[in-house]
């Protein structure tokens, strides 16, 4: 299914007011979707179920990434039952308490989800699982925000995430500032209590050096559900730059250590953005499947080593992946990844676990 007939799906253009912002948008756009387009591969597995647990959709200046663009991408060859939402500070309320601006975000996200299950825009289940934003420093304060982001996201709304990722030799992200040793202050604990009485799940974003403070936080809430992103985000810039081997050590002793807490999940993706250090999207040519997989393998079986697959679940992290790669090419890579994997196994990697944390019901 091409643009067109997905702007005719959703209405025409005249319906789909992003349309002309989108045109103009394309030329600044991080994404080089004619360089993507130059790797076509034939598509492994293609009944195999697939749950995308972790995509985003967002309006910004010079990219957008919608439900149409959404579609293109998981209607592109495999078999994406159902994905999960992950909060991206986008469609942010304009006015009212700060605190309470995130609520915005679910509001939008659940009307995408509610177009998806007219079933108007095909079979899969988008944004099936919400995952929203509150301010945990909050402490005991945050509860009303996570009462609002529930009636906001009804039975969709899954949890939150609060990004915490800090490096000294990394310029921070504006948009998500973080002190170091966040997860381990006070007031942000009190605001997770609150999450965590509330039966709300946990995404915790950082980079690797951070890894133990997720495993300090599972140990002082054993009953949480914690689910650690982006394979624990190994670094390769800043101070890490050039020392692949030396941070893979470090890593892959914290990941081993945090798989110890049985409810902590983990993951697997989030390889492709450019903290990484991988330079995917320095290429003269998009990456293939085959060079993915080589680059990820050691990566992917440390975590669905040490977590085991019923706690392991890949995902794509579009469209922040995207700059490196297109979304048929990365499933293809999960797949050889799993090749080795049985039946159950594959089920779990690639929906059952994302569904079991998510709690979207039967998949498939």
């Amino acid at each position: 299914m091409n643009r067109r007939e997905l702007l005719t799906l959703l209405g025409g253009a005249a319906a789909w007011p992003f349309t002309a912002y989108a045109q103009r948008a394309t030329p600044a756009s991080p994404v080089r979707q004619d360089w993507l387009d130059r790797r076509r591969e034939p598509i492994l597995e293609p009944e195999l179920p697939i749950v995308d647990p972790h995509h985003h959709l967002w309006q910004r200046p010079g990219w957008r990434y919608l439900l149409d663009d959404l579609l293109l991408d998981t209607n592109s060859g495999h078999n994406v039952v159902a994905t999960v939402f992950v909060q991206a500070t986008s469609m942010y309320r304009a006015s009212g308490p700060v605190e309470m601006r995130p609520v915005g975000e679910i509001e939008f996200v659940n009307g995408v989800a509610a177009m998806s299950a007219s079933g108007l825009y095909g079979k899969t289940r988008v944004c099936a699982g919400l995952v929203g934003h509150a301010d945990l420093t909050l402490g005991s304060r945050v509860e009303p925000v996570l009462a609002a982001l529930a009636r906001a996201g009804g039975d969709r709304f899954r949890g939150i995430r609060h990004i915490t990722a800090w490096d000294a030799s990394i310029a921070a992200n504006p948009a998500y500032p973080a002190p170091p040793g966040l997860l381990a202050d006070k007031t942000f604990r009190e605001g997770f209590a609150v999450l965590n009485r509330l039966g709300l799940s946990f995404d915790a974003w950082l980079y690797h050096p951070q890894i133990d403070d997720v495993r300090n936080l599972a140990a002082a809430f054993p009953n949480a559900r914690i689910v650690l992103n982006h394979a624990g985000g190994p670094l390769g810039i800043g101070a890490y730059r050039g020392k692949h081997d030396e941070v893979f050590s470090r890593w892959a002793a914290s990941i081993k250590a945090l798989a110890a807490h049985e409810n902590v999940y983990i993951k697997v993706g989030g390889l492709g953005m450019n903290t990484t250090g991988f330079g995917f999207n320095e290429q003269p040519e998009p990456p293939s499947s085959e060079m993915l997989a080589a680059t990820f393998h050691p990566y992917v079986e440390t975590c669905i080593t040490a977590f085991g697959p019923s706690r392991s679940m890949f995902e794509s992290n579009f469209p922040v992946d995207k700059v490196s790669y297109s979304y048929p090419v990365f499933w293809n890579a999960c797949k050889l990844l799993a090749k080795g994997a049985s039946n159950t196994e594959k089920a779990d990697l690639f929906a059952e676990t994302a569904a079991r944390f998510y709690r979207l019901g039967a998949v498939g």
